[in-house]
């Protein structure tokens, strides 16, 4: 028996996906703020720009339309006046920036007024872009991780994206220009498709390349990672740990399943239910030694929960 079986769960198939995602979108409800936003994890107090936009367009595809359309407003009303959105300690970050765009545009039929606030933060991305294309954010103090190392820089891949729809969507050549620019430097680095990063990185690489329709990178990567994926459907966090992030492997399942892998991203989906607190949230680490917020309720292992499974259940 291989060391990835050895650590295997027994999983239980007969969940009602129905029930887990309505536990799910309740975690959601019961984790917002009045003021306005969804905090990062059930210990916080704060509200998290990034997270909650790109929350909106998932609400928003379960037909919570109101709830979407309430958070997009208030993502409107704390923007700062140079069009950047921060973090929870109000130091402005050009990822979470991004993921706040993405909120917008998926409610800009409904709310035309978001295109104002659409705009500035895009402009402000712009400048965020180095001439090579490289995508660069003013503050990375809180991108350490627990384990001493840095976020990688490969994550703002997954700022590109909402750049580009919002170029074509607002007919703003410039914001597809940059994008493109963008695309082409992060599509170049030598790492941009090897799982040696927490899973959760290399989601958001995985997907925005998938996205991006950079198929030869993205087939390299998620083989790569299907060659880790066990038989109870789980992920390890890192290529050489027993550990599971939730959250990376809701996302790679997602990037398999859009690149037509279905079957891996199922078994995931399987996975991630039986790990579902009674709350409806997840933590973000689970097993022996797990340091990515083990005790945590993380709310973006949440949206992408939701994701996977409205492509899984197709």
């Amino acid at each position: 028996m291989s060391l990835l079986n050895l650590f295997s769960k027994k999983i239980n198939s007969n969940i009602d996906p129905k029930e887990s995602v309505g536990k799910a979108i309740q975690w959601v409800r019961n984790n917002r703020l009045p003021s306005g936003g969804i905090l990062p994890h059930h210990k916080e107090k704060t509200a998290t720009q990034e997270v909650t936009g790109y929350l909106i367009p998932t609400l928003y595809q379960y037909d919570e339309k109101r709830l979407a359309l309430e958070l997009a407003r208030w993502e409107a009303s704390v923007q700062r006046p140079d069009g950047a959105f921060t973090d929870i300690y109000d130091k402005p970050y050009t990822f979470d920036s991004m993921q706040v765009a993405r909120g917008f545009l998926s409610v800009l039929h409904e709310a035309p007024d978001l295109e104002k606030p659409l705009r500035r933060v895009c402009d402000w991305m712009l400048t965020q872009i180095s001439p090579n294309g490289k995508i660069n954010t003013p503050d990375l103090s809180t991108w350490a991780m627990p384990d001493g190392s840095t976020i990688t820089d490969n994550v703002h891949v997954y700022c590109i994206t909402p750049l580009l729809e919002t170029g074509k969507k607002l007919g703003e050549p410039r914001y597809v220009e940059a994008g493109k620019k963008a695309q082409e430097y992060y599509r170049k680095q030598p790492d941009i498709a090897q799982f040696k990063v927490l899973s959760h990185f290399f989601g958001y690489i995985m997907e925005a390349l998938v996205d991006l329709g950079e198929v030869e990178l993205a087939k390299k990567g998620l083989n790569e990672a299907l060659k880790t994926q066990r038989s109870d459907g789980s992920v390890p966090a890192f290529p050489h740990v027993k550990w599971v992030c939730s959250t990376g492997l809701a996302q790679i399942a997602i990037a398999w399943a859009k690149f037509g892998m279905k079957e891996p991203a199922e078994k995931a989906f399987r996975y991630l239910q039986n790990i579902q607190n009674p709350s409806g949230g997840f933590y973000g680490g689970y097993g022996k030694h797990a340091f990515y917020f083990p005790d945590e309720e993380i709310s973006w292992a949440v949206k992408y929960f939701l994701d996977l499974h409205r492509l899984v259940k197709k």
